[in-house]
């Protein structure tokens, strides 16, 4: 039997019937209701529209209820768009009971600003809806304001009464907001023109500010007196900028118990690593060592006395020798090492106490050293100091070292050479000797005995000729044969038909800190190689930092080569 065409309650709806025409907030099922209710006849609804048609106010429903485009708030403005503050249900059984999502409170007037036309419908819209606007709302009138001044190419005029009610309305709501909206506002603020000393700059800027967490206070520094200021002045790491100053003025301050010995080793190690030759500072180290002798022990005199000779600095303290001596006939069976290391700063210094000597070239202590751990060291230091015996040392007649256990004192170029090597002007120097004497006619890092290496070494005839080095002995005789103290440095021809001149580097790090003093290593080596017999000729890195270029620095070392009386080259033989 065929059903009744009008009778509804015979048919299933389909699922899409009613959903049509629904608008937010009506359910399905009510408008089924009202169209039986109808006689199967759907009504408008509102009186006088066409049937089918939807209503104003279902269509503003409609246009409320549709999810803002994530590109409409990306303006010219060029920040991240606005996330929605309410993301709609999903589409599948995430619906309320009525059938349809829900608009959050807010969301129907941020769609409103964000379709907003003009900057007065935008502030009429932040103006009329005093209950819904919600602190979110402002950024993106902002947004919406800066989109529409940049829309066009040439925007309509904006009335300044509607600036400044729209900066009214932020000032008097923005200590409502969070962080993130004072940030965006600011942001938008600036980018659209607001001046930054005007009421809505200066009003989020406070805002701003007064949400920072407070700054803890800082930490009550201790008062330090005299040596506590000393040894907090040494360790610390931006010390350097001032350090003569720094250091005499806490030095001055101290009282003399306050003075440790912990607190002068510090000081003494700190003038010997950086090179700093401050007079008044040693001094204070030399008298402190001659008034604490009793309370000292070799390891830490080793300590105090570097300084000394590494910054070939002799102190005025007329007890500084005596005390030493004293402290060595004290200590020396009890610390070898520390023994050897207080005699090599007096040797740099020229000044070796005989007693001493005769005590660590005694068979008894050359036989305690040996077996010890720090025994090739040990050997090293007492080859130089035999060295010195027999080059400064005319008079001693106390033991020496046996030749069977001398060994190289520096075969090698010293730490900080090699350290800086990258800074040196030794490739540059052996690049130019190679185009101006050829290469076999020098020799570069040369160890000669009885263990010092030479920078650059030349083998030069009785004429003044530069003779290849191949042909030549290189090595002066050593120990030198017997002549008067110095004669061997001053008439080196008079002795050998070959004479033997060492080129010798000054780099900047061979001197003290802001000073034309060599330090006592270098001094020391200089002042062998010329008793030795060998003939030098200093090249300052003053002279050589000057030359630009290699045809310059080639140039330089002819003049200084010249100035010897040397020649090479076909003229030469």
């Amino acid at each position: 039997m065929r059903r009744p065409r009008g009778d509804p309650g015979l048919r299933a709806p389909r699922p899409t019937e009613g959903a049509i025409c629904a608008g937010p907030g009506e359910s399905c099922r009510g408008r089924a209701s009202a169209e039986r209710a109808a006689g199967g006849r759907t009504k408008p609804l509102v009186q006088g529209h066409a049937a089918g048609s939807p209503s104003p106010n279902s269509m503003l429903r409609i246009l409320l209820s549709a999810q803002a485009s994530a590109a409409r708030l990306s303006g010219p403005l060029l920040l991240p768009p606005v996330q929605p503050f309410c993301v709609g249900p999903s589409k599948w059984g995430d619906l309320p009971p009525g059938g349809a999502p829900h608009a959050a409170p807010g969301q129907g007037l941020q769609r409103l600003l964000e379709q907003a036309r003009s900057p007065g419908e935008l502030l009429r819209w932040l103006g009329q809806n005093p209950t819904k606007v919600r602190a979110h709302h402002y950024p993106v009138a902002l947004r919406r304001l800066g989109q529409l001044l940049g829309s066009q190419p040439r925007p309509p005029p904006v009335e300044q009464a509607t600036l400044q009610d729209l900066s009214q309305l932020i000032i008097r709501n923005c200590p409502s907001f969070d962080v993130h909206t004072i940030h965006a506002c600011l942001h938008l603020a600036v980018l659209l023109g607001f001046p930054s000393d005007g009421p809505l700059v200066c009003a989020l800027e406070r805002e701003r500010r007064s949400r920072l967490p407070p700054k803890p206070p800082p930490p009550l520094q201790p008062v330090l007196r005299g040596g506590q200021r000393l040894e907090a002045a040494l360790s610390c790491p931006h010390f350097l900028r001032h350090p003569q100053q720094h250091l005499i003025r806490s030095l001055a301050e101290a009282r003399p118990e306050e003075l440790t010995p912990h607190v002068m080793v510090l000081l003494a190690q700190h003038l010997a690593r950086h090179r700093l030759r401050e007079p008044r500072l040693l001094e204070a180290i030399a008298h402190f060592l001659v008034v604490q002798e009793g309370q000292l022990n070799s390891k830490a005199v080793q300590k105090l006395v570097l300084p000394f000779g590494r910054l070939n600095y002799f102190p005025l303290e007329q007890q500084f020798v005596p005390c030493l001596e004293r402290i060595l006939a004290r200590e020396a069976g009890v610390a070898p090492l520390a023994t050897v290391n207080i005699l090599m700063s007096l040797c740099q210094l020229q000044c070796l106490p005989f007693r001493a000597l005769h005590f660590v070239f005694s068979p008894g202590f050359i036989n305690h050293i040996s077996g010890t751990p720090h025994a090739l060291i040990v050997r090293r230091y007492l080859s130089l100091l035999d060295t010195a015996v027999e080059l400064e040392l005319p008079g001693y007649r106390g033991p020496r070292l046996p030749r069977r256990l001398q060994v190289p004192i520096f075969p090698q170029p010293l730490i900080t050479d090699r350290a800086r090597c990258k800074y040196s002007h030794k490739d540059i120097v052996a690049e130019g000797l190679r185009q101006l004497l050829g290469e076999e006619r020098y020799r570069q890092d040369l160890t000669v005995p009885p263990g010092y290496c030479t920078d650059f070494l030349l083998c030069v005839s009785s004429s003044g000729a530069v003779l290849p080095v191949r042909t030549q002995d290189p090595f002066l005789p050593y120990p030198p044969r017997s002549c008067p103290q110095g004669q061997a440095a001053s008439q080196p021809n008079t002795r050998h038909a070959a004479q033997r001149v060492v080129l010798t580097l000054r780099e900047r790090w061979h001197f003290c800190r802001d000073g034309r003093v060599l330090l006592g290593s270098r001094a020391l080596r200089e002042r062998h190689l010329g008793l030795m017999g060998y003939q030098l000729l200093p090249l300052p890195f003053e002279e050589l930092e000057s030359q630009r270029g290699l045809p310059q620095l080639k140039s330089y070392l002819r003049r200084k080569l010249q100035a010897l009386g040397l020649r090479w080259g076909p003229e030469g033989g």
